[in-house]
């Protein structure tokens, strides 16, 4: 799994104009799932992300997480996180779980997400989506299990 985590003031993501999910601040979250990925590997990276300490306190150092700053969470799912483009120009996806697989490892994921009692919202699986945000900083790490 590989996620890339985007600390915002805000974010949010439409399907066909119609708006899905929306958050203040907090993190804007692409999920990738690969080959192989795991129920495992989703609980860590579950735990890890919404422990993470990327805000910042009263003297600025980034040393708060998402539940002592009251901030939400907003999944997105993005097969393109494992494009391999080191051949040619044209980026090779095989590296990505099929849609079936992908799609109930990625749902896992965010019920794990919600069950650590942060606000989640969420867009559509494999749809065509529009994403906005207002990045923090800006403040972007990628984590991968």
């Amino acid at each position: 799994m590989k996620l890339v985590v985007q600390r915002t003031d805000f974010a949010q993501v439409s399907v066909e104009g119609e708006i899905k999910g929306k958050i203040g601040r907090g993190f804007l979250v692409l999920i990738g799932i690969g080959l192989g990925d795991t129920r495992e590997a989703a609980d860590r990276l579950a735990r890890k992300l919404t422990g993470l300490r990327i805000f910042p306190d009263e003297q600025g150092r980034t040393n708060l997480s998402l539940r002592e700053i009251g901030g939400g969470i907003l999944a997105i799912s993005q097969f393109t996180l494992y494009a391999d483009c080191r051949k040619g120009y044209r980026p090779s996806f095989t590296q990505a779980a099929p849609p079936d697989q992908a799609e109930a490892l990625y749902l896992y994921f965010v019920e794990k997400l919600r069950e650590s009692g942060l606000p989640v919202e969420t867009g559509v699986f494999g749809a065509h989506m529009d994403v906005t945000l207002r990045n923090n900083g800006p403040f972007t790490v990628i984590l991968e299990d």
